[in-house]
C-alpha cells in the first residue's frame, strides 16, 4: 500500500508541475494558420506586441483607402452577391483562403434607418437602400461589435505577418474598438427612424442571414439640405 501511495504523490506532483510550467501560456482554439491533431494549440502571449498602435498607424494611412478603392454601390454589389458570389468576391472583396472561408464584401451604404435595436450592448440601425421600406442590410453600430470582418477584409494583413493567432486576434478587436472610438462614438442614439444614412463598410457573405450585417468602417447621418 505504501508503495502505491508514492506512485500517486509522484503522479500528483508531475502534473503540479506541468501545470506551472504553462502558467504563461493560453490554450486557444485553432485558427487559421495553426494547426495540430487536436485542434488546440498553446502560444505564449507576446506582451510586447501592440495591437492598437498597429491598428491607428494602418488605419488612415492605409486600411480607409483600401476601403474606399475596394467598395461597390450597395445595390451593385448584392445583385453581384446574389447572381455569383465569388465573383462578387473577387471584384469587392477578399478571403485570405478560398477553402472554406466566406468571402468579405465591401460596399457604399446609403439609406434610410427603418428600424433600431438599441437595448443592448451590440447596438444595431436596419437600413432601407431601395426605398421600399423594408431593411436591406443592418449595421452595427457598438459599443460591441462582433466578427472579425474589418481584419478579414484586409488584403494587405495576413495571418503570418503576426507572431502568433493571439496577437492576430488582438489585432481584429483593436480594429473594432477603434471603430467604435473614432467613428462609432459620435453616432446619435435618438429620433433615429426615418433619418438617411451613408455607410462605408464590411460585411461577410453568409446565406443564414436575413440581410447582410455590415461593420462600419465609415457611418454619417445626411442632414437634409436647408
Amino acid at each position: 500500500m505504501a508503495r502505491r501511495g508514492f506512485v500517486t504523490v509522484a503522479v500528483l506532483t508531475v502534473g503540479m508541475v506541468a501545470l506551472a510550467s504553462l502558467s504563461g501560456c493560453k490554450l486557444i482554439a485553432n485558427e487559421e494558420g495553426a494547426t495540430t491533431s487536436d485542434g488546440v494549440d498553446i502560444f505564449f502571449d507576446d506582451e510586447s506586441f501592440d495591437s492598437d498602435k498597429m491598428a491607428a498607424d494602418l488605419w488612415d494611412e492605409q486600411v480607409i483607402p483600401y476601403l474606399n478603392g475596394k467598395a461597390g454601390d450597395f445595390g451593385e454589389v448584392i445583385a453581384l452577391v446574389a447572381e455569383d458570389p465569388d465573383a462578387a468576391g473577387e471584384r469587392f472583396g477578399y478571403r485570405a483562403n478560398p477553402d472554406g472561408k466566406p468571402w468579405t464584401i465591401v460596399a457604399r451604404l446609403d439609406g434610410t434607418i427603418v428600424a433600431t435595436k438599441l437595448d443592448t450592448r451590440a447596438a444595431t440601425v436596419d437600413i432601407d437602400e431601395d426605398g421600399d421600406g423594408t431593411a436591406d442590410a443592418t449595421v452595427q453600430i457598438g459599443p460591441v461589435i462582433r466578427g472579425t470582418v474589418l481584419r478579414d477584409s484586409l488584403d494587405f494583413v495576413s495571418f503570418g505577418d503576426f507572431t502568433n493567432q493571439i496577437d492576430y486576434a488582438k489585432f481584429g478587436k483593436s480594429l473594432n474598438t477603434l471603430v467604435n472610438d473614432t467613428v462609432l462614438n459620435t453616432f446619435p442614439r435618438e429620433g433615429l427612424i426615418g433619418r438617411k444614412v451613408s455607410v462605408l463598410g464590411v460585411f461577410e457573405i453568409d446565406p443564414s442571414d436575413d440581410r447582410p450585417i455590415f461593420t462600419a468602417a465609415e457611418i454619417t447621418v445626411v442632414e437634409p439640405s436647408s
